[in-house]
């Protein structure tokens, strides 16, 4: 009796431990904010629809807004460099990104070059697709006068996102008021994003 009682403990224990500390792990995770990172063609109508954006005026080719999304932003040193990581989205940022701003046409080039070097030992950045962009955006001024978070760097006040429109040119991000748009002509900065998790 007490080794068929044994051999039920040790059979519910190896069917149903692993189970419940599958499930403890699970719940001891923050459930991330999914953005979308492919990029695709969009209107004007498909970028002011987003989800985890709050719009405080619609403009003809964008809006003024912020994000919604309560981050959670810790920076780290990985080798010589630093990266931010978003704990609510499960990405990493590169905190600057470039230092001088470039063409549209340039900006390819330039991750190639940051995925070539390793930036903190990895080699899959990309440019952040408009959702992922306008994800920074703070709702007041946070950093210095600019609409994100003092994690970044303060000198990448506009950025290129991944994502085209209509017209033929790009959707772009401008943390110094809030506002998205798109165009083709312009110098903006690249601020890099991959998936941390």
């Amino acid at each position: 009796m007490k080794k068929c009682l044994l051999i039920n403990i040790l059979v519910f224990s190896f069917i149903f431990l692993p189970i419940q500390i599958k499930l403890l792990v699970a719940e001891g995770e923050s459930p991330l904010t999914e953005l979308r990172s492919s990029y695709m063609n969009l209107t004007v109508s498909q970028v002011q629809s987003m989800s985890n954006i709050s719009i405080r005026r619609k403009k003809a080719w964008g809006f003024y807004g912020h994000s919604t999304i309560p981050h959670e932003f810790g920076t780290k040193i990985i080798g010589d460099n630093k990266v931010v990581v978003d704990n609510a989205t499960g990405l990493m940022w590169h905190p600057s990104g470039s230092y001088e701003y470039m063409k549209r046409k340039e900006v390819k080039r330039w991750v190639r070059g940051l995925n070539s070097n390793g930036y903190a030992g990895f080699h899959d950045w990309r440019v952040p697709t408009v959702e992922e962009a306008s994800s920074l955006l703070e709702a007041s001024e946070k950093n210095g006068n600019l609409y994100i978070d003092t994690a970044f760097d303060k000198k990448q006040r506009w950025i290129w996102t991944g994502d085209s429109c209509s017209s033929g040119g790009m959707w772009r991000v401008y943390f110094d008021d809030g506002y998205v748009d798109c165009g083709d002509v312009g110098l903006l900065f690249v601020r890099p994003v991959r998936k941390a998790r």
